[in-house]
């Protein structure tokens, strides 16, 4: 049985610092010489954290999502009525994704164990939208739509955003691409 990683609060920083690089920059060209050059740590440090670079990143991957999902879920707590909850969880995806430059979503996409990452967070995502439009026609706040085949709509676009298809019929970034469509749930509800 594996011993448990200690989280300390340099391995946090060196995490943070670690989704920065990514974020910016990609992956897919970073070497691990380079990735302790650019964190200003050995290569040893990095070992401690993951046994290769793609576990690595992996785990980089995990840390961003896991934050950002708190982060949009936190947002919900000012949102009023479904509309409102529906347009802030989508907005709020957006904002998350925003850092995200071209070349780390083309990254993501091509690499089979973070690319796995973005695909589960995109499901659990998919599947809290349908969450919420069930709970807003239940609650009589949007028209007698079905809301598992919207909601199927809903998550139908977010797979296609997150597989890069969006980005490459419409040009519009993740983050863009979630707005428009808050916009569309929104407003067609």
């Amino acid at each position: 049985m594996a011993t448990p990683v200690r989280i300390t609060a340099r391995r946090m920083a060196l995490f943070d610092e670690l989704v920065a690089l990514i974020l910016d920059e990609g992956f897919a060209h970073l070497t691990l010489d380079d990735l302790a050059a650019r964190l200003h740590c050995s290569k040893s440090t990095l070992y401690r954290l993951a046994d290769s670079k793609e576990q690595l990143v992996r785990a980089a991957t995990v840390h961003f999502f896991r934050a950002a999902t708190e982060q949009i879920e936190a947002s919900l707590s000012g949102a009023v009525g479904a509309r409102d909850r529906i347009r802030t969880y989508l907005e709020a995806v957006g904002e998350q994704l925003r850092p995200a430059s071209a070349q780390f979503m083309e990254d993501l996409a091509g690499d089979s164990a973070a690319g796995e990452v973005y695909e589960r967070n995109t499901r659990w995502a998919a599947r809290r939208v349908q969450q919420l439009i069930t709970e807003g026609v239940e609650a009589g706040e949007l028209r007698d739509a079905h809301a598992a085949f919207v909601g199927d709509i809903a998550a139908a676009a977010m797979v296609r955003i997150q597989q890069r298809q969006v980005a490459a019929s419409t040009g519009l970034g993740d983050a863009a691409a979630y707005q428009e469509l808050a916009i569309l749930l929104t407003r067609g509800l």
